[in-house]
């Protein structure tokens, strides 16, 4: 595969080539040793499509993480505690989750223990690799990014997706990179207020 298109969000992609150039080199070796091609084992079962071999996401997903875990890429966690009191959220949002707990009891209130997760981090750099339903990137960009960067647990986040030509080559619904960059840049430039880089993929 080759990496066709890069949006880089809030100097994300400018942190990787002057902090961590040599992450940035290893995404690069990481897209080109995958052959979409060995990854086109999913027969439709769509009205329009029906009987094709499509490109899978799953096995696309089990190359990157043969790739990646082969390279010392981990899975990690932010953990905290929520309440039903977004004053008391917003006062704890940034503290410790021990600390969070502490306030929230100290307050009256309930907590709740949550989490958010990725599946590959290293050296404060997080990535999702997201060949599935739009809906997903969103959550990875707005909520999982942006956790584990107000947790200082990451400078910058790479999500990694398919460009437009890819994903017509795969079942219906999945996100792509020219969609994901109108949905960022609608926003506005300071949301989400994680260092971002876009990267879109075809084979």
């Amino acid at each position: 595969m080759k990496i066709a298109e890069t949006y880089s969000h809030l100097n994300g992609l400018e942190y990787l080539l002057v902090h961590k150039r040599h992450i940035w080199e290893e995404l690069q070796s990481v897209i080109a040793a995958i052959d979409a091609e060995r990854c086109r084992t999913k027969v439709s079962k769509e009205k329009r499509m029906r009987g094709k071999l499509l490109l899978s996401p799953i096995e696309l997903n089990r190359a990157f993480k043969t790739q990646l875990k082969a390279l010392d890429w981990q899975e990690s966690r932010v953990a905290y505690w929520v309440t039903k009191d977004a004053r008391l959220i917003r006062k704890t949002l940034t503290l410790a989750p021990a600390q969070q707990k502490q306030e929230i009891l100290a307050a009256g209130e309930q907590p709740i223990s949550s989490y958010n997760q990725t599946d590959f981090a290293k050296e404060r750099v997080a990535i999702e690799v997201q060949f599935g339903k739009y809906a997903f990137v969103a959550f990875d960009l707005f909520v999982k990014h942006l956790a584990f960067y107000v947790g200082d647990q990451i400078d910058v986040g790479v999500e990694i997706l398919p460009m437009k030509s890819m994903q017509a080559q795969m079942s219906s619904g999945v996100a792509y990179d020219e969609g994901e960059l109108y949905n960022i840049l609608r926003q506005g430039r300071g949301v989400p207020a994680v260092p971002l880089v876009l990267i879109g993929v075809e084979p």
